[in-house]
């Protein structure tokens, strides 16, 4: 009489191809995963300059004017003080509360800008001037500017 043994488990060989396909599988995808999270960054950025620019303009519309560089975004949350004070503010001001970039850093308001009444931009993942890709410093006029 024979008997037979089952075989229980995987063979080396089963376990190894198994991860070469894995690892198939991650090199395709893992960098078009890579990329639309970048672009994802960037939509939130381009949204949050369209929020931030919204406020502004109707901040402008009741005062006349637009925050200064030392007032800064928080006028667009808070009644601001200094010079000039708005004359009209809404009791909920213009916004619910600032956004953060994608990185978590604050924008960055400057009026007047450069040639422009005001400024918005961020220093992109290093929170450094310059930079490239992700690191690479986003303003509102980009878009403007192409």
């Amino acid at each position: 009489m024979k008997s037979h043994v089952q075989q229980k488990g995987f063979s080396l060989i089963e376990i190894m191809v198994v991860l070469a396909i894995m690892g198939l599988l991650a090199a395709i995808v893992a960098p078009n995963v890579m990329e639309a999270l970048g672009k994802g960054k960037d939509r939130k950025v381009q949204a949050d300059f369209k929020n931030i620019e919204t406020a502004l303009k109707m901040y402008k519309m009741d005062n006349g004017f637009y925050p200064t560089t030392e007032q800064g975004l928080d006028a667009l949350v808070g009644k601001p003080s200094g010079s000039p004070e708005p004359r009209s503010y809404p009791s909920e001001g213009y916004m619910p509360r600032l956004p953060k970039d994608p990185w978590q850093f604050d924008y960055i308001y400057l009026s007047p800008g450069d040639g422009r009444p005001y400024d918005i931009y961020t220093l992109g993942a290093d929170g450094l001037e310059g930079g490239d890709d992700e690191s690479a410093d986003l303003s509102i006029w980009d878009e403007a500017e192409k």
